[in-house]
This record gives structure tokens, sequence and C-alpha cells, in this order.
């Protein structure tokens, strides 16, 4: 199993190191793609080395795609074209797409959020809703390939969620 994090400076840092290593410990790879292919920094300071730039990502390496909050997403929608076609791929594809906090404005800039339920960080409620989608104010919520969490609090939860759907689905293609 394989899974790509997008993300760019000013990242939430609990919520790229927490599936980082979590997803490491289930046996998952996990490569880390920023618009550069270069270190990142989060909001308070972690620095993570990437693997990849996002433009050389490709969707059908990875059967899950994480997008961290924090100040990073609404960024990468600016920087990186990409990354917003890496969600529509996956989400096209019925890949797991695991959001968090601020995360759910990369999945609102790829219009994939019309009919659905999702969660998200309450600032960006309204956003969610405008973009066709229920916001439900919970820990976690499934619908269908979207795993959404609100804030660092959910976490456990979250990833949980995240790696119960991973396991049910078969790996993507080496």
């Amino acid at each position: 199993m394989d899974a790509l994090i997008v993300t760019t400076d000013g990242f939430e840092d609990s919520e790229l190191t927490y599936p980082y290593y979590r997803l490491q410990e289930a046996g998952i790879d996990v490569a880390l793609a920023t618009p550069d292919g270069e270190r990142v920094t989060g909001k308070i300071g972690e620095e993570m080395d990437a693997d990849l730039a996002i433009a050389d990502a490709s969707e059908d390496e990875y059967d899950l795609l994480v997008v961290p909050g924090g100040n990073a997403p609404e960024d990468l929608r600016i920087e990186a074209e990409e990354a917003i076609t890496l969600v529509r791929e996956f989400d096209a594809s019925d890949k797991p797409i695991a959001s968090v906090c601020h995360g759910a404005q990369l999945l609102i800039s790829a219009d994939i959020l019309t009919g659905r339920k999702a969660t998200g960080f309450w600032p960006i409620e309204v956003d969610i809703e405008n973009a066709g989608a229920t916001f439900v104010d919970e820990e976690c919520v499934v619908d269908e390939n979207l795993i959404t969490a609100r804030y660092p609090d959910d976490l456990p939860a979250w990833l949980s969620a995240v790696l119960e759907r991973v396991e049910a689905q078969p790996a993507a293609a080496d």
C-alpha cells in the first residue's frame, strides 16, 4: 500500500506528522509531495523533506491521498493546480481521500463535494456548504471515498477510519 501526502509550507504540524508516521507504522509506504519537491516547514516549525514534486505524482501509483490542514491547502490552490488535479483523479478512481481541518479547501477547489457529507475546521463550514456538501460537525465523517476531520483533536478517530478504508481496498499497481 502506498499513500501520498500533498502539502506546502504552513501546514498544521500535527496534521501532517501524525498521519505520516501512523501510516508508516501500519506498513504503508508514505510519499510527501510539495509544489517544488523541496523541504517544507509547518506553522510551528516542523520541517519535512519532500519525496517528489506534486507535478510528478501520479494517482495510479498510490492507494490513498492525504491533505493536511493549516495554511497549506489555501496556498496549494494558488501554487499547485496539480494538487487539485490529483484530488479529482483520486476521486474519479474512488480511492480514499483523507483531509483534515483546512484540507477541505483543496476538495472544494477540486469541486468534488457536491451532494456529499464532509467536515472541516468550523471557519470553512460555509465554504463546504457553498461547495454543495452537507457540513457535519463530527470528529470524522466518511462519505464514500472521502474521510474528513475537523482539527487535531480528531486525528485518532480520523486515522482509524482512514486505515479501515485503505485495508478494505486492493493495492495500486506497483
